[in-house]
C-alpha cells in the first residue's frame, strides 16, 4: 500500500491524499506537478500521477503525516 505522503519533498506544498495533483515514483518519492516536469530527481526513475484515496479507502487506511523533505 502506498505511503501517501502529504507534501512536495522539493517545496513542501500540500499533497492531500483526496486530491490530484501529486507524481510519485516506485520508490514512493512525492512530488508535485509545478516542481518536476522529467523523471524522478532523487532516483531518476519514472514519475507517474499519483493516485487518490478517498471515502472508506482513506478512512481504513489513512495517509501519512510524515513529511519528507530532501
Amino acid at each position: 500500500m502506498l505511503q501517501m505522503r502529504p507534501n512536495c519533498e522539493i517545496c513542501d506544498k500540500d499533497l492531500p491524499a483526496d486530491m490530484a495533483g501529486a507524481l510519485i515514483c516506485s520508490f514512493e518519492c512525492t512530488f508535485c506537478t509545478d516542481c518536476v516536469d522529467g523523471p524522478c530527481p532523487n532516483c531518476g526513475g519514472l514519475l507517474t500521477p499519483r493516485p487518490t484515496r478517498v471515502g472508506k479507502a482513506l478512512e481504513t487506511h489513512p495517509a501519512s503525516t510524515k513529511r519528507v523533505l530532501k
